[in-house]
């Protein structure tokens, strides 16, 4: 057998138990030993099937206690309306000069906005933004004439979640320096959020299993009761 790493062998808690969204909450804190500020990340494995458009599941969600990131925008948008993202703080603001900057490989940014006016420069990058899930899209407000609020969301918590081939969500939702209860209210926004979203599609039990980690810790299991499931 494989020994394991020093830092591992110091692991503690049950990993093979469900425990009370509270109780993971605190094991996955206590295992974010790295010399760093690890990030706290979620899986939820849902009962859906993403091949099939009715049981596809996207959406955003902003969370109350932030995401400990400091996400950097670009906005694609022209006249008032790229003074009004530069405004309220987007790291990046272009039209035509900044389709042309990403097609010629320019990539430093999380989140990408635009004006609806601007889609058909913005159809350029589907196979660009598309592969990295950065494609701005009407149905998590990333395509919108309100580039103010949408540079402030995406500024102060508000992520996107979408199913994985194998019907998994994986999303940050915050740092090891974290309170409790930070995390656990960002925890149960996104479960609620993934409730609400669930497709018509979508049959027998929904939310499956959801698991907590820290970027260099272990993962441990949530009992999905605790989260209202």
């Amino acid at each position: 057998m494989a020994k394991q790493p020093k830092r591992a062998q110091t692991f503690t808690g049950d990993r093979s138990a469900s425990h009370k969204v509270e109780d993971a909450v605190k094991l996955v804190k206590a295992n974010a030993t790295a010399k760093f500020d690890e990030s706290i990340e979620i899986a939820v494995n849902l009962g859906v099937d993403p091949r099939h458009a009715d049981q596809q599941v996207r959406g955003v969600v902003s969370l109350p206690s932030g995401t400990g990131r400091d996400v950097r925008v670009a906005v694609i948008a022209k006249d008032a309306k790229a003074a009004e993202a530069q405004a309220a703080g987007a790291d990046v603001v272009g039209a035509e000069d900044l389709v042309e900057r990403i097609q010629g490989g320019f990539m430093d940014f999380d989140r990408v906005i635009a004006t609806p006016d601007m889609m058909a420069l913005v159809g350029r990058l589907g196979k660009v933004l598309g592969p990295r899930g950065l494609m701005p899209n009407p149905r998590v407000g990333t395509v919108t004439p309100n580039v103010a609020q949408a540079v402030k969301d995406a500024k102060g918590g508000a992520i996107e979640f979408r199913t994985e081939k194998t019907g998994i969500i994986h999303a940050g939702i915050g740092k090891a320096s974290f309170t409790e209860d930070a995390l656990l209210a960002n925890v149960r926004a996104l479960v609620d959020a993934l409730n609400k979203a669930k497709p018509t599609g979508a049959k027998g039990t929904y939310i499956k299993k959801i698991s907590l980690s820290s970027t260099m810790g272990p993962g441990f299991k949530v009992d999905t009761g605790s989260v209202g499931v």
